[in-house]
């Protein structure tokens, strides 16, 4: 049976920390995998990878272990303090895959330059690998979010990435996109759960193709962006008129503290209103986050949609949406790494569209419409029931 690893890039944070325990307790048979789409009926029968054949591995800045981040949680009401507790052997062996780097500032050049930073990298991934005997490895980006002035020019080929690395400065500033460069290099799939800029730059989507890679993202589409993409196309499809339809999030862990930042904070909003915006057209869309650190991670979302109706009658909607967001995220991240094994098993590569539903800004997904987004993922299912093949970009 072929040996699958996962290895997250912030692997001591919130969202994966608690992606780990959930599969550890889910393994168990601790905990049913509530959350997981990949647990629902349309997916009996197909050769997923289970959650208990996972093998997890990471990278993070941080120096807190497993087990003390676990209870952490735990007191954030983010995981229930008895698996913090009954896990805490579990944790502290899979705390030993784990790496602890040093990183680099935002904007700074790395140590040694990019291309020594770069090898780092493939360094880690590599032994990862050959330590555990894998066969695939799936890394997953969930660290923080980067400012949107990261976003590099856009390299056509990969040469012409490589000959950036070789120049201080370059305009190549962006751990995640080093992260993603070596992860392809390494022979590894990528998912980009951030709204930091990764494989879509168009010298890497050529890497992942010449490669045979399959690659996702971006941006977990968790909670408001969920809902919007859902009622936006049920306002569309009675051909009610939305006028405006503004937003406030509050949210107070890490990412609200990261998100404070304008600049992190203009990079999220970019992924939060391009789904309205897309299907609304001219509607006026605003949204805003706000840090409050008392919240911790139960993120507030409240909504105000001003529309029309027949004969110009102006009308309101409201909603308020409070989730717990590294437990609405965690078993999004299980099931990204499940789909993207499955497809790789088929020998799919590229740009996987069929994971649309899954991100606030789909690679390729070209549509923002939840239900279309899901029924295209169903229909990439009966592909692989009928066995056939799947042609990628």
């Amino acid at each position: 049976m072929a040996r699958t690893g996962v290895y997250f890039i912030g692997a001591r944070g919130n969202v994966a920390t608690t992606a780990m325990v959930g599969a550890i307790a889910i393994s168990q048979g601790r905990s049913p995998a509530t959350g997981m789409v990949t647990d629902g009926p349309e997916f009996k029968g197909l050769p997923l990878i289970g959650v208990q054949d996972l093998l997890f591995g990471g990278a993070d800045v941080s120096i807190k272990p497993l087990p003390a981040k676990a209870v952490e949680l735990a007191n954030a009401r983010i995981l229930p303090t008895e698996l913090a507790v009954e896990l805490k052997d579990e944790l502290e062996t899979l705390d030993k895959q784990l790496h602890t780097v040093k990183g680099f500032a935002f904007g700074s050049v790395p140590d040694g330059g990019y291309l020594a930073e770069l090898t780092r990298i493939e360094e880690r991934l590599a032994r990862f690998r050959s330590d555990n005997n894998l066969d695939r490895v799936v890394v997953v980006n969930v660290s923080s979010t980067e400012p949107h002035f990261a976003e590099t020019p856009d390299y056509d080929t990969p040469e012409q990435l490589m000959k950036a690395l070789t120049t201080a400065g370059g305009g190549f500033t962006s751990a995640t996109l080093l992260n993603a460069l070596a992860a392809l290099r390494q022979g590894c799939a990528y998912v980009n759960f951030t709204p930091s800029q990764a494989s879509e730059l168009p010298a890497l989507r050529k890497i992942a193709r010449d490669s045979r890679l399959p690659h996702a993202g971006k941006d977990g589409k968790t909670g408001e962006t969920l809902l919007k993409t859902v009622l936006g196309p049920m306002f569309l499809a009675r051909n009610l008129k939305v006028m405006s339809w503004v937003g406030n999030n509050f949210l107070g862990n890490n990412d609200g503290a990261v998100l404070d930042a304008p600049a992190s904070k203009d990079s999220k909003l970019r992924q939060k209103d391009a789904a309205l915006r897309e299907m609304l057209g001219g509607a006026f869309v605003k949204t805003d986050i706000q840090y409050v650190p008392s919240l911790g991670d139960w993120k507030t979302a409240w909504d105000l949609i001003h529309f029309q109706g027949f004969l110009g009658t102006p009308m309101t909607m409201t909603f308020t949406w409070q989730g717990c967001d590294s437990a609405l995220a965690a078993p999004l991240v299980l099931d990204l790494v499940r789909l993207t094994d499955l497809a790789w098993q088929r020998e799919e590569s590229g740009l996987l569209a069929q994971l649309a539903p899954f991100f606030k800004n789909p690679l390729d997904g070209h549509t923002h419409d939840f239900h279309q987004q899901m029924a295209g993922l169903y229909a990439w299912l009966d592909v692989v029931r009928a066995g056939q093949s799947f042609e990628r970009k």
